[in-house]
């Protein structure tokens, strides 16, 4: 492709209303332009990268037996009626009506509409396995579109779902498809994790999250240093403490004490001249039920919402407001405490079993009390379990060998295993060799293709530009000739760019008239990962300038055998 000929808009300067560098950089390249808040056009280099990343998705699904299909992305609401899921998911569920003042959703995802696909299809044991899978463009309503494609509302995906007679088959396929995953985010070109993961509105009780290490992440991932193990950072396991902390000798009961104002541990903490770690800190959330619930965690530690939606096994669970605490606890928000709350759930996160004594929220305005003692103090019924986030640096449960190291991540794709939850909702069966009804075994496979795209930019970026892996470039090489106007470099480049054509190398020729400095910046800008400089001085030398726009190596080839050079060159990089 000829530069002169293609639809490129490059900008000099950030857009005004990008936070991330993914967004700018896509942007000021030429590849994403802003339709709507959250909603983008894909220029044709942007479009390019999108299909270099389904290409590779479909290969190595085709090669594991997948099927592709299409689903509509207009959804009808019964369907997700009978999930469950038309009230639960919220707003972010964007409700349409048709003229006949029916009610549609465009679709999120399609576990409904694809387990109503497979009701009416299979009728036995001998239908199954089957994995089907599509590319389709999805709506999320987010309250706060940012961040570009990174947390868009509409973005393009890759979901799969897979059909079984039995949960050992479906766990088979669930592994099956982790090991697809990984070959497909390798042959991304991608520094990435597979990790353990919270389920989420999905559903389902196991599920991996794959995610592309970048430093501007949104989420984090607690990786052990000595063995495989890792997960998201509120799915982490934590150990435990070895031994449980003897009962306090000291005070007799917790001892109360005026804190005007503090409801902060923070405030409390300063205020006492104490430390974060020598609290206890007291959270009233509600469960989709409506019942509330008390969670308790060390004043230093972050609560796992995903931990503790497991172990309540709850679809939601949200923080109480100001009057749900008052009326669970006799105190307004930031002076709540266990001590003497005997006719409510409470949990308490493991850690707590160590302390010997702590401070907490006296259930009473402007008060705390002081030496309360775990073993001792809180209610009989309280449970404890892990509940927290994992720390950086320590000790990884698995192996007890190595450490935690906090990274962060981009999730591109993740795995879950479903089970029975949509097919028992939705009326999905087969008859087992036994000739017995059976509910469908299920699993979902995601892959957020847009998404990829921008993890992309986010992991491999510098100063100047995008620095794109040899799989996912729009072009691989670049030609860029420094005198246009010269006939000896114009026919030089256009002789190269002819060969490497021959050759299905992807190049792009920037044959406008143009500074080589506005080239060059170009090039770097777009991520082009080979740059060919032809020019006089070179041309008299009889070679051309090759440079890796990553680490920026730069070497000069013959310019008779350049072509082939430089499509061996590329090959071995893909």
């Amino acid at each position: 492709m000829r530069l002169t000929k293609f639809f490129a808009p490059t900008l000099k300067d950030d857009p005004a209303d990008a936070d991330v560098i993914s967004h700018k950089l896509l942007v000021r390249a030429g590849m994403i332009r802003q339709v709507a808040r959250g909603i983008y056009d894909y220029l044709p280099l942007g479009l390019r990268v999108l299909r270099r990343i389904e290409n590779i998705v479909r290969e190595e699904l085709d090669r594991a037996g997948c099927q592709e299909i299409l689903m509509p992305a207009i959804c009808p609401a019964e369907l997700w009626e009978k999930s469950g899921r038309w009230d639960y998911y919220g707003k972010e569920l964007l409700r349409i009506r048709d003229r006949n003042d029916r009610e549609f959703c465009f679709g999120p995802t399609h576990e409904e509409v694809v387990t109503d696909l497979v009701r009416g299809e299979i009728r036995s044991y001998r239908d199954l396995p089957k994995n089907l899978y599509q590319v389709q463009t999805k709506f999320r309503d987010e309250v706060r579109p940012r961040f570009g494609l990174m947390r868009g509302r509409e973005f393009l995906m890759k979901d799969g779902y897979s059909f079984h007679a039995d949960s050992d088959d479906a766990r088979r396929e669930y592994h099956e498809m982790y090991a697809v995953y990984e070959r497909i985010f390798t042959r991304c070109g991608l520094e990435f994790r597979a990790v353990e993961a919270d389920t989420g509105a999905i559903g389902g009780s196991l599920s991996h999250e794959f995610q592309v290490l970048a430093a501007s992440g949104e989420d984090e991932i607690a990786a052990c240093d000595q063995c495989p193990y890792a997960a998201n950072i509120e799915k982490a396991e934590v150990r435990a403490p070895l031994e449980a902390a003897a009962t306090a000798s000291g005070s007799e009961a917790p001892r109360r004490v005026e804190t005007p104002g503090k409801r902060t541990i923070e405030e409390v903490a300063e205020f006492l001249n104490l430390s974060a770690t020598d609290f206890i800190k007291t959270l009233v959330y509600v469960q989709a039920d409506g019942e509330p619930v008390v969670a308790l965690v060390r004043g230093d530690h972050q609560i796992s919402e995903a931990k503790l939606r497991s172990l309540l096994q709850t679809e939601a669970l949200t923080l109480a407001g100001p009057e749900i605490v008052q009326k669970v606890t006799g105190a307004p928000v930031g002076f709540a405490g266990p001590v003497g709350l005997d006719s409510i759930r409470i949990v308490a996160d493991t850690a707590l079993q160590a302390m010997e004594t702590a401070v907490t929220g006296a259930n009473e305005a402007d008060s705390h009390l002081l030496d309360v003692c775990p073993a001792r103090d809180l209610p009989e019924e309280t449970s404890f379990s892990d509940l927290r986030q994992a720390l950086d640096g320590e000790c990884c449960p698995r192996c007890e060998k190595g450490r935690y190291r906090i990274r962060r991540g981009i999730e591109a794709g993740q795995v879950f295993f479903l089970g029975t939850k949509y097919s028992e909702a939705l009326g999905a069966t087969f008859l087992d060799r036994q000739g017995k009804e059976q509910p469908l075994e299920m699993g979902c496979y995601g892959i957020g293709v847009s998404r990829t795209l921008a993890a992309a930019v986010e992991q491999s970026h510098d100063e100047n530009g995008i620095i794109w892996p040899m799989p996912l470039a729009p072009f691989t090489v670049q030609i860029v000739p420094t005198k246009m106007k010269d006939d000896a470099v114009r026919e030089a480049a256009d002789a190269l760019y002819g060969e490497l054509c021959a050759k299905r190398v992807e190049v792009l020729l920037d044959d406008r008239d143009e500074r080589p400095g506005v080239k060059f910046k170009d090039a770097d800008l777009m991520g082009t990962p080979l740059r060919v400089t032809i020019g006089p001085r070179g041309l008299e030398k009889g070679i051309v300038e090759v440079r890796a726009r990553a680490g920026g190596e730069t070497d000069e080839l013959p310019i008779e055998t350049a072509a082939s050079a430089i499509a061996d060159r590329v090959g071995a990089s893909r």
